[in-house]
C-alpha cells in the first residue's frame, strides 16, 4: 500500500500520516475498512460545537483531516502529573459537549435508547491539547444512547486499558491510573453499578483486548459494587 507521507501516530487499527499543509491522513490497516461514516460523524458533532478536527476527505479506509499538533492528554499526564485533577475535569467537561449533540438516527445504540451522542472511547489517548484548545480523535465506536453509559465506559477504560509508549510512560501511567480513574469520576459525579456493569460487558466483547486487559476486566467484573451486590461493611 502507497505510504502517503511521514507515520506520526498509530492506534490499534490505524496508522496516521503527515501528509503537509495542515493535514494529516488516518488510515484503517484493514484496506476493506469504510471511514466514511465515521468521517459523517466527526463533521456532524463539530457542526454542534465539539472541538473535533476538521475533516476535508474520506474514501475507502482513509480520512484526510485537520493536524491537531500537540501532545495527547496521557501524554501531558505522563509529563506532568500534577496537572492530574485539572486533565480529569477537562475530559469529563468534554464529554458534556459531545453529550449534549443529538444521537443520529443511523447510528448503533448498544446501551439501550437515549438522546446523546456517545463517543465511547473518550480517554486521555484520544484528546489532543493544541495550542488553541483540546481535540477530540477516534470516533470510531461513535454511538447514540444515554450519556451515563460514556461516562462509565470511559471509567472502565481508565481503570482497565494498558496504558501505551514506552516504558516509562507506561510505569507513569499505570502508577497514575487508579488515581486518575478516581479524580474522573469525582468530576463525572456519581454513575450508576448498573451502568458500570454495561461498560464492563461491552468492552470484554471488544477483539482488540489485550490479554492484560481482558484479566483486569474480568477481576472488575467480579466487584461486589458492580455485581450488583452491596459493599461489605
Amino acid at each position: 500500500m502507497h505510504v502517503p507521507g511521514r507515520l506520526i501516530g498509530a492506534g490499534r487499527y490505524t496508522d496516521v500520516y503527515d501528509i503537509g499543509d495542515g493535514r494529516v491522513l488516518r488510515r484503517y490497516r484493514d484496506a476493506s475498512a469504510a471511514a466514511g461514516r465515521e468521517a459523517e460523524v466527526m463533521a456532524y458533532a463539530r457542526d454542534h460545537g465539539v472541538p473535533v478536527p476538521e475533516v476535508f476527505d474520506a474514501a475507502g479506509p482513509d480520512i484526510v483531516m485537520e493536524h491537531a499538533a500537540g501532545p495527547t492528554m496521557l501524554e501531558m499526564l505522563t509529563r506532568r502529573p500534577w496537572t492530574l485533577r485539572s486533565q480529569a475535569r477537562l475530559l469529563t467537561a468534554l464529554h458534556a459537549q459531545v453529550h449534549a449533540v443529538p444521537g443520529l438516527g443511523w447510528l448503533r445504540a448498544p446501551f439501550g435508547t437515549g438522546p446523546a451522542l456517545l463517543h465511547t472511547d473518550l480517554h486521555p489517548g484520544n484528546v489532543i491539547l493544541t495550542r488553541d484548545g483540546p481535540r477530540l480523535i477516534d470516533w470510531q465506536g461513535a454511538a447514540q444512547g444515554p450519556a451515563e453509559a460514556d461516562l462509565a465506559l470511559t471509567w472502565v477504560l481508565l481503570t482497565t486499558s494498558q496504558v501505551p509508549g514506552p516504558l516509562t510512560q507506561r510505569a507513569v501511567g499505570r502508577a497514575g491510573q487508579a488515581l486518575f480513574a478516581r479524580s474522573y469520576l469525582g468530576a463525572a459525579g456519581p454513575v450508576a453499578p448498573s451502568w458500570l456493569a454495561a461498560a464492563v460487558a461491552h468492552r470484554r466483547s471488544d477483539p482488540s483486548l489485550l490479554a492484560a486487559e481482558a484479566d483486569r476486566l474480568s477481576r472488575l467484573a467480579g466487584r461486589r459494587r458492580l455485581a450488583g451486590r452491596p459493599e461489605p461493611r
